[in-house]
């Protein structure tokens, strides 16, 4: 499953980051790394963007770039 599909107030592992070059280093620069735990805190009206709590901090990702951190619950 992919952060994307996650529903809101759901904890959830990181799997895999998908991408590569730019993309994949400014995720992992924010702290999303394999193992790490992720809470989908909320998500706008239309989807876009999704609020998560990662290591401790509030972060907003745009849905097209949390379709490809794939993820498993907790």
């Amino acid at each position: 499953m992919t952060l994307r599909e996650v529903p809101v107030k759901t904890n959830v592992s990181v799997v895999r980051i998908n991408g590569s070059g730019a993309f994949r280093r400014r995720i992992m620069d924010m702290g999303i790394t394999k193992g790490c735990a992720i809470y989908v805190r909320k998500a706008a009206p239309l989807g876009d963007p999704v609020e998560i709590t990662v290591r401790g901090y509030e972060l907003s990702l745009r849905r097209q770039d949390a379709e490809s951190i794939e993820v498993i619950e907790k």
